[in-house]
């Protein structure tokens, strides 16, 4: 979720050449097109569809909104991360510039789920994963939005057991901590969706992050801050942190068991504790 150039706050999500929706309100929110009603054409190769694009990140960098996306097919590696730049962030206004990075059956990573991240010292960062070998971080040029010429490939999350996932990576600095979000185990499955969102931290962007216990990231630590809870919030991950004004938000998505298992936005206030741990409210 963005606020845009128009004041207005915008959402961009899966499919449909990543379909967008606006409000005023932040609670409201209408159908308002999508990056790319045509699709995309190289991701046909990827996902079989130019519009089957999946989770986008959006966020504005010197005036200039970046949009870095995903294309992939279910349970398959042979996936891609395109990017696309805009003047005003609003859909419709996306201009693809190809693919960032990528990833086949010879890799032990996942090229979907990306973030664009700064770190403290302006440096450029893109975070990306789902299962396989978990959580990977490489360095962007900011001169292009492209892939840096530092070509490392960092490991910063994973789990322990291959049939438990992790994916969807959020890292935020905060008060001299990088905060790292990922969604755990299995999403897409309606009312019998397992995801929940979990959270580590670290001095350094690029780790060692350990979760509240002290447990490494990279060893499969993590420290739950939302799950399925209550009546109706079965699911919550996909989740990325915003920015507005004073106030952190978590915007993810998750299933309405009284509403027949429709999938459904969710936003949250986050703030953090005494000792520095992120929490919803």
């Amino acid at each position: 979720m963005i606020r845009a150039s128009d004041g207005r706050y915008y959402t961009y999500s899966t499919h449909g050449g990543l379909e967008a929706r606006v409000s005023g309100n932040r609670i409201d929110f209408a159908r308002a097109g999508a990056a790319f009603p045509s699709g995309v054409s190289w991701a046909t190769a990827y996902s079989g569809d130019p519009r089957e694009l999946w989770a986008p990140d959006v966020s504005q960098q010197g005036g200039r909104y970046y949009m870095y996306y995903s294309a992939s097919s279910f349970g398959s590696n042979y996936s891609a991360i395109g990017l696309a730049v805009s003047d005003t962030g609003l859909p419709g206004s996306w201009r693809d510039r190809g693919r960032v990075i990528t990833s086949s059956s010879s890799n032990d990573y996942n090229a979907i789920d990306p973030q664009l991240t700064v770190d403290a010292d302006g440096r450029w960062w893109l975070a990306f994963g789902s299962w396989w070998t978990g959580i990977k971080l490489i360095r962007i040029d900011p001169a292009t939005g492209n892939r840096h010429t530092d070509r490392t490939i960092h490991s910063i999350a994973r789990r322990t057991r291959t049939d438990l996932g992790i994916e969807a990576p959020h890292i935020v600095y905060r008060n001299g901590w990088y905060y790292l979000f990922t969604s755990w185990d299995l999403c897409c499955r309606g009312t019998s969706s397992t995801y929940r969102i979990m959270v580590g931290r670290s001095r350094s962007i690029t780790g060692p992050y350990l979760d509240r216990s002290g447990r490494s990231l990279a060893g499969g630590g993590g420290t739950e801050i939302l799950g399925t809870h209550g009546s109706r919030v079965i699911g919550p991950g996909g989740q990325s942190i915003m920015r507005d004004g004073d106030q952190d938000l978590l915007v993810y998505h998750y299933y309405d068991r009284l509403d027949g298992g429709r999938h459904k936005l969710g936003i949250n206030y986050l703030s953090y504790d005494s000792a520095g741990w992120p929490y919803v409210w």
